[in-house]
C-alpha cells in the first residue's frame, strides 16, 4: 500500500493549528503585543518555554518574523510576515468552517 504524503501546506496547517498556543500569540500579536515577556504576562497557563517553541515553528513556516534590537537591555519583538497574514486568512477560513459544521450539527 502507498503512503499518503501530505503537501507542505497540509502539514503546516496541521502543525500550527494543532498547537493551541499558536491562534493566541496570532490573537496577541493582532491587540500589538509583541514581546515575548507580555505575551506571557498576558496569557494565564502559557509558559515561556511553550511560547517560545511556537514562535520558533512559526517563524521556521516563515509567518512571524522575529526583530531584535540592538540595545541593553536586549529587546525582541515579533511581527507577522506578509505571507503570515495569507496564512492567518486560511485559518479564519478553517474557523468559519468549523462554525457552519456546528450550526449544522445543532440543526439535526
Amino acid at each position: 500500500m502507498n503512503k499518503i504524503e501530505l503537501s507542505d501546506s497540509a502539514q503546516m496547517v496541521q502543525a500550527i493549528y494543532g498547537c493551541k498556543w499558536s491562534i493566541t500569540i496570532y490573537q496577541l500579536l493582532a491587540e500589538g503585543i509583541n514581546r515575548p515577556g507580555e505575551m506571557v504576562r498576558s496569557t494565564e497557563g502559557l509558559t515561556t518555554k511553550v511560547m517560545n517553541q511556537c514562535l520558533r515553528k512559526n517563524i521556521e513556516f516563515g509567518i512571524l518574523e522575529r526583530i531584535s534590537y540592538n540595545e541593553v537591555p536586549p529587546r525582541v519583538e515579533y511581527r507577522v510576515t506578509d505571507f503570515g497574514r495569507k496564512f492567518m486568512n486560511v485559518l479564519d477560513e478553517i474557523e468559519k468552517l468549523q462554525n457552519e459544521i456546528d450550526s449544522t450539527r445543532k440543526q439535526v
